[in-house]
């Protein structure tokens, strides 16, 4: 099932938060209202997502799966008001489904909700169009992984925040559109939220009226002979998304690397040096892009981790923070004033953590921020970005356009930007993947090069102005 674009932005008053299954529990816990009355409008709600997708009631039918808890509750309560509207409505238990059900022209699932755990074999639907109540039954709500016997929804009415299990592994494939349902419950508590266009709009830094170039300067230190191409995409890129001056440092010339840019090639005996020199002249600076997995490159990161300049290191740059090397900058990385973001993809993090990224990676992202005092931005289809004291923004904008040789580069490029001209780091590394997927979007589904998404930067970023 293709993905869907779901855009379900949220201003910094307005916050759609990301809660998992535990911490729900909590808030229903101490929800002021009484139980009966969150699911009398959680059903209204339920009830206004199938009459939207049934375009009217009287005539229709609804198949409803209702469950033995809340979930099915929220179902039934939902088909009570259809069925005032003169939609015929059938419910099956959910433990007692037949195998197939009966031609109908919408199925709601609520079967289980985001506390199921362990399979459900679905009934058959044929091609009746689903409505999922809180998640689709049989997706783990917490890390999004599925059974083989979810109904893969057209689209999700979920209750007063996202759950992880909608946006991450199998979850956002099988959720279709997903709706949040405001019931009066107070999520305000919690540290986790979805990045929208509005938040990125309101992080954007803007440029004075007196500004200069080195307001917002980058430096970029990164390529090497074979590997010139990721230093000329991250370079352009910071040059693009707003950088008023950007100088790559290399080992190695490229002739493609654009006239505006300040280019310094050394010789490799000399980069560790070139690395930190007058580095704290800059708002940022962005290590690794195709620089070589070496010694020399563990040498030159942890150089820059002396200079207290916000630090971006992606690439082969994050071979500095694997278990062997890491143990020597600890204690410098506590100790620095100004922010590092790592850029990890998953197996950079897997060399990072030593293992793979586990199906929770909201918990696993958040582990290596606390353990590094790092901004961690884990890339993915949901890409997550978690500070070191716990706060995390989820970003779910692009789709697979991004997945394309050089596209990490990019945003290393648009992050490091952001950081000069002085977003903090959180907003800095969720801004930019936003960003990075909007420019995605600008064009077709197929033949994205990384080299057409610093092209769409300025575009994407005068809508956001």
């Amino acid at each position: 099932m293709p993905r869907h674009r779901r855009d379900v932005g949220f201003t910094l008053g307005v916050v759609i938060p990301i809660v998992t299954p535990e911490e729900m529990g909590a808030v229903d816990a101490a929800a002021a209202d009484p139980v009966e009355v969150l699911i009398g409008r959680a059903g209204w709600a339920v009830a206004r997502a199938a009459l939207e997708m049934l375009d009217g009631g009287y005539g229709r039918t609804v198949n409803l799966i209702a469950g033995p808890g809340n979930n099915g509750a929220d179902g039934r309560v939902g088909c009570e008001h259809l069925a005032r509207r003169g939609v015929r409505v059938r419910i099956y238990g959910a433990k007692e489904c037949p195998a197939e059900l009966l031609p109908a022209d919408l199925v709601i699932d609520a079967a289980f909700g985001t506390g199921f755990r362990g399979e459900w074999q679905s009934p058959e639907v044929g091609d009746t169009p689903v409505l999922a109540v809180d998640i689709p039954s049989g997706v783990n709500g917490l890390t999004g992984v599925a059974g083989p016997g979810v109904l893969a929804a057209e689209r999700t009415i979920t209750f007063q925040a996202w759950k992880p299990g909608l946006l991450l592994n199998d979850g956002p494939a099988l959720a279709g559109r997903v709706d949040v349902a405001d019931i009066g419950l107070d999520c305000q508590g919690v540290d986790a939220r979805l990045v929208g266009r509005d938040d990125v709009a309101t992080w954007l830094p803007r440029r004075e009226r007196d500004s200069h170039k080195w307001r917002g300067a980058v430096k970029v230190v990164a390529g090497s002979p074979g590997m010139t191409g990721a230093a000329v995409l991250a370079t352009a890129a910071a040059a693009r998304a707003g950088a008023g001056i950007v100088q790559l440092v290399t080992t190695a010339l490229a002739d493609d690397v654009r006239a505006e840019l300040i280019t310094r090639v050394v010789d490799v005996a000399d980069l560790a040096g070139a690395a930190t020199d007058r580095a704290e002249r800059y708002g940022s600076v962005v290590v690794g892009p195709g620089l070589g997995r070496s010694d020399l490159t563990v040498e030159v990161v942890h150089n820059l981790i002396d200079v207290d300049v916000p630090l971006l290191v992606d690439g082969d740059g994050l071979m500095a923070f694997e278990p062997d090397f890491v143990t020597a900058i600890r204690t410098d990385l506590r100790s620095r004033h100004t922010p590092v973001v790592l850029t990890p993809h998953d197996g950079e993090f897997a060399r990072l953590t030593g293992d793979r990224v586990p199906d929770d990676r909201i918990a696993a992202v958040r582990r290596l921020a606390s353990r590094t005092n790092c901004t961690v931005l884990l890339k993915g289809p949901t890409t997550l970005v978690a500070a070191p004291e716990g706060a995390l923004l989820a970003v779910e904008h692009g789709d697979q356009r991004l997945a394309t040789a050089g596209s990490g580069d990019v945003l290393s490029g648009v992050v490091g930007a952001l950081l000069a001209r002085g977003a903090p780091a959180l907003q800095a590394a969720a801004g930019g993947a936003w960003i990075h997927a909007e420019a995605g979007l600008q064009w077709p589904a197929a033949g994205l090069l990384a080299g057409d998404l610093i092209d769409a930067l300025p575009g994407v970023l005068a809508e956001l102005t």
